[in-house]
């Protein structure tokens, strides 16, 4: 029965899962008969889980941006056959750092030292690792060998020749000084991706006995480190590039998203409303319902005159009703005159065209429409788009696009001079897997809110089109080394899609002046006004033009058959000449 189900997955062409119970067992006893025993990792409740697996619902929109294409990383897709190739450069790469070690070392020294801290590496994960202890270590030296060598290039980029080594043959098409070669690009994104992360305390560990103290060894790791971020960062024109400390961050993808988020101010983050009561924004909102919630009861009906209409027939009867008692005599008042003021309006909602009219002037707002600013802030950002006008629309009502060399907090609009700050951003080839994975770990990991999660929404919402990546382009927001604008403008669709929602206070604030400038010009109020009152209103305007016609015709018929002049009058043509 086992080798039919083996033979029906390898037609399918999975891998056969082959459970060994036995294995399983010792694996449970050893642990259990460790736990409490003493050692380098006696307790790792301390560490937290560092390397995540995608969600589902980030991964099915683009699955190769969070799957290694190219080398394995870690213990995650260790196993997968089509990444095998790979394997003997990073043997060979494991030699050459066992020939660098100090004299009378060997590489199974490192392992014997990694399967002492098996728990502690273990504990970096979300997955259970099905490996053995001595598999597990094997695997972090090999792979740590690989990452440190493709490293050192950028310790000599930080100006420190002496870290830089000769490239060997085998690694000369991978390895490329400046970045031209595709091998080396698709390194570049593996290594950045959440599920292919090794933890950085094995590389120092690694280092160490390659270098004279402890203390060079954390060096040289942070300058390669530091040479990585300025190479991966999406801003490359920040003024000052923050200090990389190796020893406070987990793996290579979390030390580039700490650069990237926005350093918390000393003081309280809370702010006050309008009505002076603080709150916090940096919490987690549940989606409300599309109607807005209650947001209808603050809304002042439109302004129309079958509105006003509507409004004091209304307050009439409000005042009527008051009197009316249902055991008194007044019902039988009340009763024909609630008949006479609802009969009108319901015989009125039926015609074709009037029912629509009447809707559109009821008062109500589209809740995605940023004009219906009623409460529409106070609601979550949706998951796709942010409530924004795009950057041709913006540039339109006479909004000026600045950038800044800055990270995230840099983001804001100011309404005085109608300028819009965003920060600098390169994008190429890599950008993407970054950016997807940045937000991937931000989702999974971050305990507030979703800065860069949120700054993604708002790049989405204003930029729908390759028009708004050229103004950005021209206005030097954006340093596009993709092939096309277009290609700009598709990128950052679905990054965000099924991530929990979170306000951001500065994006929030900026985004919230942005569309109250929009709203206020009166180019865009009178194009809103054509598009709701005349454009959307051509079923009235065919059913007036109907009946006109039709009038027309009974007269003319009217008038053909009997005399109409006595009526309208004598119709005399002079004669020319």
């Amino acid at each position: 029965m086992a080798a039919s189900d083996q033979q029906d997955a390898g037609r399918h062409g999975t891998t056969p899962l082959v459970f060994d119970e036995v294995r399983w067992v010792v694996q449970i006893r050893h642990s259990l008969q460790e736990d409490g025993a003493g050692g380098d990792d006696d307790d790792d409740n301390g560490i937290p889980v560092s390397v995540f697996n995608v969600p589902k619902q980030l991964r099915v929109h683009k699955p190769e941006a969070y799957t290694p294409q190219f080398i394995a990383l870690g213990p995650y897709h260790h196993w997968r056959p089509e990444l095998y190739e790979m394997e003997r450069y990073k043997l060979a790469a494991a030699r050459r750092a066992q020939r660098r070690l100090c004299a009378g070392l060997k590489l199974e020294g490192l392992v014997q030292q990694f399967a002492r801290l098996e728990r502690k590496v273990r504990a970096h994960y979300h997955r259970y690792l099905d490996f053995s202890g001595e598999t597990l270590a094997w695997t972090m030296v090999v792979d740590g060998a690989f990452l440190l060598e493709f490293l050192q290039i950028y310790a000599a980029d930080e100006g420190d020749g002496r870290a830089l080594r000769r490239v060997s043959s085998r690694m000369a098409h991978l390895v490329d000084f400046a970045g031209r070669k595709s091998a080396h690009n698709l390194i570049l994104r593996d290594m950045l991706m959440l599920e292919n992360q090794v933890p950085l305390f094995l590389l120092r560990k690694i280092l160490e006995p390659q270098c004279a103290s402890a203390d060079e060894a954390a060096g040289l790791l942070a300058r390669m480190v530091t040479g990585l971020m300025k190479e991966l960062c999406p801003f490359k024109m920040m003024d000052s590039f923050p200090a990389v400390d190796v020893g406070k961050h987990a793996h290579l993808l979390e030390v580039l998203y700490h650069i990237l988020l926005p350093k918390p101010a000393d003081d309280s983050t809370a702010e006050a409303d309008a009505n002076g009561n603080f709150h916090d924004d940096g919490y987690d909102i549940e989606e409300q319902a599309a109607d807005g919630g209650g947001a209808e009861e603050q809304q002042k009906p439109a302004a129309g005159g079958c509105e006003y209409v509507k409004q004091l027939f209304l307050a009439v009867w409000g005042i009527v009703s008051g009197l009316n008692n249902k055991a008194g005599p007044m019902r039988y008042v009340t009763k024909p005159i609630e008949f006479a003021i609802k009969a009108p309006w319901k015989m009125l909602a039926v015609v074709p065209g009037v029912g629509s009219f009447m809707s559109a002037g009821d008062g109500s707002a589209n809740p995605r429409d940023p004009s219906s600013s009623a409460g529409y802030l106070t609601r979550p950002p949706l998951i796709e788009e942010i409530m924004i006008p795009s950057v041709s629309e913006l540039v339109n009502a006479g909004v000026k696009f600045l950038p800044t060399t800055g990270d995230l907090s840099t983001v804001a609009f100011d309404a005085k001079a109608a300028t819009f700050s965003l920060p600098v951003v390169t994008l190429d080839c890599n950008t993407e897997v970054v950016l997807r994975n940045l937000v991937a770990y931000e989702a999974a990991a971050a305990s507030g809110p979703l800065v860069l999660a949120r700054y993604t929404e708002l790049m989405n919402g204003i930029i729908d089109t390759d028009e708004d990546v050229a103004l950005l382009r021209r206005r030097g927001v954006v340093l596009n080394r993709m092939k096309s604008d277009g290609e700009a403008a598709k990128l950052w669709n679905g990054m965000t899609r099924s991530v929990r929602l979170t306000k951001v206070a500065p994006m929030d604030r900026a985004v919230e002046e942005a569309n109250r400038y929009y709203n206020s010009r009166w180019r865009v109020k009178a194009k809103r006004f054509m598009r709701k009152y005349v454009f959307s209103s051509w079923q009235v305007l065919t059913f007036l033009a109907a009946v006109l016609m039709l009038l027309l015709t009974t007269l003319q018929a009217f008038c053909s058959v009997y005399t109409c002049s006595r009526w309208f009058g004598a119709v005399t043509i002079a004669k020319a000449g």
